[in-house]
Parts: structure tokens; sequence; C-alpha cells
């Protein structure tokens, strides 16, 4: 199981250097970063290397951060890759509540992180259908 790292910031210049700076300082290496936001506040949510490491450094500076379980689906790099995940998911009355993406090698090979109500059962479903799901570990050494 991987782990994501999201911490709730006021959508307000110098936050996301904030962020950036205090895992950098300590040998934080982020992997992945989504960032939205909706009425001032934002969701900063980070895939790391090291993702409880990441947590305890934000909630020690004061960020209000949460270490959350997701779901690293490896994928093609073509089109329809994201559509065969999605899919499986659809077909198994699985639905994604939060997603992103990027790619490890182009035409090759991408990584998707979701957040899903039942990740056990998502997982499942998951590797039945052949999907390879990365650990925090693997995440690590891409």
């Amino acid at each position: 199981m991987a782990h994501q790292v999201s911490v709730f910031a006021e959508n307000k210049p110098g936050r996301i250097e904030k962020i950036a700076r205090i895992l950098a300082q300590e040998g934080v290496n982020i992997r992945a970063i989504t960032i939205s936001s909706a009425n001032g506040f934002g969701v900063v949510k980070i895939l790391a290397d090291q993702p409880q490491k990441a947590f305890e450094l934000l909630r020690e500076h004061g960020l209000p951060t949460y270490l959350q379980e997701v779901i690293a689906v490896v994928l093609e790099d073509v089109p329809g890759g994201l559509h065969r995940v999605a899919r499986i998911l659809a077909e198994n009355g699985i639905n994604i509540e939060d997603a992103y993406g990027f790619v490890i090698e182009k035409g090759k090979t991408a990584v998707l992180v979701i957040q899903v109500e039942n990740e056990p059962h998502a997982q499942s479903v998951l590797e039945r259908n052949g999907f390879v799901l990365l650990s925090d570990e693997e995440i690590y050494r891409l």
C-alpha cells in the first residue's frame, strides 16, 4: 500500500514554498504533487519517498496534515491506459474519489494514484485484472 501526505493550507503566496523547504531541508523527496483550492483554502497532496517522515515534519511545523493510504496503479502510457483502469473499477462498482497521475517512461509506463472508499476491495479487483500496485518502497525507487 502506498501513502500520500495531504496538507490543508491557506491559498496564499509562500505556502508551497514552506512545505517544499521543510521537506527539502530534511531530505524528503517529492515524487508527485497535486494542489487544489476552493474559497481561499487548498489541499496539497504529496507522494513522497518518506511519507511518514514528511507527515511528521509538516505536523511539527504546525501544518494541518494527514497521512492517507492510496492505491498507486501502474498502467501503460498509451491512449486508453486510464480507460482500462477506470472501466475495471466502474464495472465493479468502485468510485474513484480522487486521482492524479504521472509518467515514469514516456510511451511505456505511468502511475495513477487513486483514492477510493473501499481500498482493499479495489486492490483485489485491480490485482485480479492484472494490474500492478506499487508500495511505498517501490515508489521510492522510481
